[in-house]
């Protein structure tokens, strides 16, 4: 069978339940129900148990934290230093006079990234944090920041 082919199969669920999927699709404006299928398979897919532990992902750590908490703000740069390899980007965020929204742009192993997001996570002064990731074909065609600067002309 052709790779992009589409197959097609029933699904059966309680009117109630089709209702309110419905409502939900045309708040985010998909335009059928298998659109809305096929993201939220692809979604299940990406579920930390169908992910292998040395697969390459992408992805972000949001974190909220206290930056009064003695040595928290000095541990979390230290920490992304440790792992600048797998640290993109950075973007940090004064949310009021005590808490900061940090949200890490990653791309590494997935264990490796889970093992960075668990030291955040049980660091005192931390009240949020939370990885999310999706893999991405690191061979792919659009992996290559050369083809991104030849097509912005340098």
């Amino acid at each position: 069978m052709e790779r992009d082919s589409l197959v097609r199969f029933g699904v059966s669920m309680p009117h109630s339940l089709v209702e309110q999927f419905d409502e939900l699709l045309a708040e985010q404006g998909y335009g059928n129900r298998s659109e809305a299928i096929r993201d939220l398979v692809r979604k299940s897919l990406l579920e930390p148990g169908h992910l292998q532990p040395t697969q390459v992902v992408a992805g972000t750590i949001v974190m909220v934290y206290n930056h009064h908490v003695p040595e928290l703000p000095a541990y979390l740069t230290d920490l992304q230093h440790e792992h600048h390899r797998e640290i993109i980007s950075t973007m940090h965020i004064h949310l009021n006079r005590d808490q900061c929204l940090e949200i890490i742009v990653v791309r590494g192993k997935l264990d490796s990234l889970r093992k960075l997001y668990g030291r955040i996570q049980v660091q005192k002064g931390v009240s949020f944090a939370e990885l999310s990731v999706t893999h991405f074909e690191k061979d792919g065609p659009e992996s290559s920041h050369a083809s991104h600067r030849s097509q912005k002309g340098g």
